[in-house]
C-alpha cells in the first residue's frame, strides 16, 4: 500500500546525489560474496484477490478461484505466490484494513480453502508469500475496541493516543501531520476525548509498536501462519512502524496557504526503533528459512536502506523502493504530469542495481502491482501496433536485471490501462475516490479537472485492479457471464487475454515464460552477475542497454525506448574478442553480426549471450 498522492505535493526528490556519494567508496573491482539463497533464483507473482478469479459467481474473486489457475501461474515459469490481503476486513482499503489477522474474510473463502492453497502450491514445487499489514489494524479489530473502550483499558497502549493540543481557545491535533487519504492523521474520540493516529483511513488505526505487548502479537501472527505452512511474507509500508517519540509537527513542504497538513514522513518513515524491530521479525523469518520483503516507501538515506536489506544482517531479504516508480511525478505530485526521462531512468537503474550488488544487498524488481498502472500504457504505447513489444521489452528490461523479478497478474499479458472514457463512477480506490472529492472542492476549471481525470487514467491504482482478463468471454471470463463483477472489466479483454496467449509462441506471456526460463538456465549472470550499463548506450536518448558478466560470460540487454525505428552499430555493444553473440531472446529487432548492425522497430528488445 504505497503512500497515494497529496492534492499539491512538492517534486519527488531523488536519491541518486547521495547513492553517487555512496558509491564512490566501493569500487566495482571487489564485488561481495555472492550469498546464494533460494529467494534470490525464485521469481514471484502477484496475486490481486478480489480480481484474480471468482469461483462461486458472486462478483468477486476468491480463494477457489486461485487454486483453479495455479497450473497457469507454474506454466509461466513463477515460483512464489504472492497474495494480496485475504484476511478479515471491512474492505475500506481493499483488505489493507484488518479485523482479524487469523481468520480469512468470508468473500474469499475459509482457513481450509486458505491450507488447500498452500498444499496444492507446495505439490507444484512453489511458495506461498502473504501480505502482513502490522503498521495498522482495522478500527474493527477487536484490538482497536478494546482500546478505544476506556482510557484505563488494557489496550488502550496498543494505539497511537493523544489528548491534543490548545490552540486559541480550541483543541487541535497533536501536530500536522497529513494522512495520506486526505485531512488530518489524527482523528478526535468523542468518548474518550481523545486523538487517534492514523496515517491512512480513519478506520486504519497505527498500531503503537513501542508497546512490547504489540510487537509480541505480531511475532505470534508470524508464527501462526509459518506454522501452517506458509512460506514468507510481503511486509505493508513496514517502515512506518517507528514513530519519533513526542509526534513533531511535519516540516512545511506543501507552502500553500490552505494547506493546513503536511507530509509527516520524516518522523516515522525510518523512525528510531526500525531496525531493532526489523531485527526481531528477521530471526523469526530466519527460524522458517522464510522468505521476506519489505515495502518501503519515503527512506531517503541509502545506508539506511542497506540496513534493512543487507545480507549479513539478516532484516528482511529485500524491499520494494520507489525512486522509479515516482519517475513520471509532477510538481504537484503523483497526479500531475512529468514526462519519462530515458536518461533518469537509467540512472536510477544502474545506481539500484549497483548499490545492491557492492554491499550484499538485494533487489526486489517491479514494474507494476496492485499499488501502479499498467506500464505499457504509462512508459510505452499501448497502441495496437505497438501494445505487444511494447509489454515484451518491459520484459526484457525488468528480467534480466539482478533481484528478484515480481510480475503482477495481467502484467504478463501485456494488460493496458482502463479506457480514457471511463467515467469517474468507474473508479473504486479509496485514494481516487478521495482525491477527486477534494479536487472537485477545489477546483472548478474544466480544464484543471479533465487533467485530474487525464491523471487517474495513466496512473491511477484501479487500473490494475480490474478483473483478470482470462478469455474474450463475458467479463473477461472472471466471474459467471450473468454476474455483474465488483469492478468492471477492462474492455480490452476482447483482444488481451490469457486464453489467446498461453499457447501462442509469440505473446507477451509467451515471452515473459521464455525470461524465466533463461534466468534459471543461466542464473550464474542474470541472478548472480555483475551489471554495467553499456558505455554506448550511456547517453543515447533511445537505446537503453545493460551488460551482465559473471567471471569470462557476459550478456547483453537492448530495450528500444521510443515509437521509431532505430538503428545502431554493433560497436554498441564494446569488444567481445574473437567471440561473437547469439540472440537469446528478441522481440521487434534484429541483428546482423555480419553487417555489424542493430535494427530496432519501435519498441524492439534484444538479449545477446557472448559465445
Amino acid at each position: 500500500m504505497a503512500p497515494p498522492a497529496a492534492i499539491a505535493e512538492q517534486p519527488i526528490e531523488t536519491h541518486i546525489d547521495r547513492l553517487d556519494e555512496h558509491l564512490g567508496s566501493h569500487p566495482t573491482s571487489s564485488p561481495p560474496p555472492e550469498n546464494r539463497t533460494w529467494w534470490k533464483e525464485a521469481s514471484v507473482y502477484q496475486i490481486y484477490p478480489a480480481s484474480f478469479k471468482d469461483s462461486n459467481g458472486d462478483g468477486i474473486g476468491d480463494i477457489p478461484g486461485i487454486i483453479s489457475k495455479l497450473d497457469y501461474i507454474k506454466n509461466l515459469g513463477a515460483d512464489v505466490v504472492w497474495l494480496g490481503p485475504i484476511y478479515k476486513s471491512p474492505q475500506i482499503d481493499m483488505g489493507y484494513d484488518i479485523a482479524d489477522y487469523r481468520d480469512i474474510d468470508p468473500q474469499y473463502g475459509t482457513l481450509e480453502n486458505t491450507q488447500q492453497l498452500i498444499e496444492e502450491l507446495h505439490k507444484r514445487g512453489m511458495k506461498l508469500v502473504m501480505d502482513l499489514v502490522v503498521n495498522h489494524s482495522s478500527s474493527e479489530h477487536d484490538w482497536f475496541q478494546q482500546s478505544k473502550s476506556s482510557k484505563t483499558s488494557p489496550y488502550r497502549n496498543w494505539y497511537h493516543w493523544h489528548p491534543g493540543r490548545i490552540v486559541d481557545g480550541n483543541r487541535v491535533p497533536p501536530n500536522n501531520w497529513l494522512s495520506y487519504f486526505g485531512g488530518s492523521a489524527w482523528e478526535w474520540d468523542e468518548a474518550t476525548q481523545e486523538y487517534y493516529l492514523h496515517i491512512f483511513a480513519k478506520e486504519q488505526p497505527d498500531l503503537n509498536w513501542e508497546n512490547p505487548d504489540v510487537v509480541e502479537a505480531v511475532h505470534d501472527i508470524m508464527r501462526f501462519w509459518l506454522d501452517r505452512g506458509v512460506d514468507g511474507f510481503r511486509m505493508d509500508v513496514i517502515n512506518f512502524i517507528s514513530k519519533v517519540p513526542g509526534y513533531p509537527d511535519a516540516s512545511i513542504s506543501n507552502k500553500d496557504l490552505d494547506a493546513i497538513y503536511q507530509d509527516g514522513s520524516e518522523h516515522f518513515a525510518n523512525g528510531p526503533r526500525l531496525h531493532e524491530f526489523l531485527k526481531g521479525l528477521g530471526a523469526i523469518l530466519k527460524k522458517y528459512n522464510a522468505f521476506s520483503v519489505g515495502e518501503m516507501p519515503g527512506i531517503k538515506d541509502p545506508s539506511e536502506i542497506l540496513k534493512g536489506v543487507s545480507f549479513e544482517r539478516e532484516e528482511l531479504n529485500m524491499i520494494f523502493h520507489f525512486e522509479l516508480m515516482e519517475i513520471d511525478h509532477g510538481p504537484g505530485g503523483k497526479f500531475s504530469h512529468k514526462k519519462l526521462s530515458l536518461p533518469k531512468l537509467k540512472a536510477i537503474t544502474e545506481k539500484w542495481q549497483k548499490f545492491m550488488y557492492e554491499n550484499s544487498g538485494w533487489n526486489a524488481l517491479y514494474l507494476e502491482n496492485h499499488d501502479q498502472s499498467r506500464t505499457v500504457s504509462r512508459f510505452c504505447s499501448d497502441a495496437p501496433e505497438h501494445r505487444v513489444p511494447s509489454a515484451k521489452m518491459l520484459a526484457a528490461y525488468l528480467g534480466f536485471q539482478a533481484g528478484t523479478p515480481y510480475i503482477y497478474q495481467g502484467q504478463e499479458l501485456g494488460v493496458i490501462n482502463v479506457p480514457k472514457e471511463w467515467a469517474m463512477s468507474e473508479y473504486k480506490d479509496i485514494e481516487c475516490v478521495n482525491h477527486w472529492k477534494e479536487v472537485l472542492a477545489r477546483y472548478k476549471d474544466p480544464k484543471v479537472l479533465e487533467e485530474y481525470r487525464r491523471q487517474y487514467q495513466i496512473k491511477g491504482r484501479d487500473n490494475a485492479r480490474t478483473p483478470m482478463q482470462w478469455s474474450n468471454s463475458p467479463h473477461a471470463g472472471f466471474t459467471d457471464p450473468q454476474v455483474k463483477p465488483w469492478m468492471s472489466a477492462n474492455p480490452s479483454y476482447e483482444s488481451i487475454n490469457a486464453a489467446s496467449q498461453v499457447d501462442d509462441g509469440d505473446s507477451p506471456y509467451s515471452f515473459w515464460k521464455r525470461i524465466l526460463e533463461l534466468r534459471k538456465q543461466h542464473a550464474d549472470i542474470f541472478v548472480y552477475g555483475n551489471f554495467d550499463l553499456l558505455e554506448g548506450a550511456t547517453d543515447d536518448n533511445e537505446i537503453l542497454g545493460y551488460m551482465r558478466t559473471y567471471r569470462n560470460e557476459a550478456a547483453v540487454v537492448l530495450c528500444n525506448w521510443t515509437s521509431q525505428k532505430v538503428e545502431r552499430s554493433k560497436a554498441l555493444l564494446g569488444s567481445p574478442g574473437d567471440d561473437g553473440w547469439d540472440v537469446l531472446v528478441s522481440s521487434n529487432a534484429s541483428f546482423d553480426s555480419s553487417m555489424r548492425k542493430i535494427t530496432f522497430q519501435p519498441w524492439g528488445s534484444l538479449v545477446l549471450l557472448r559465445r
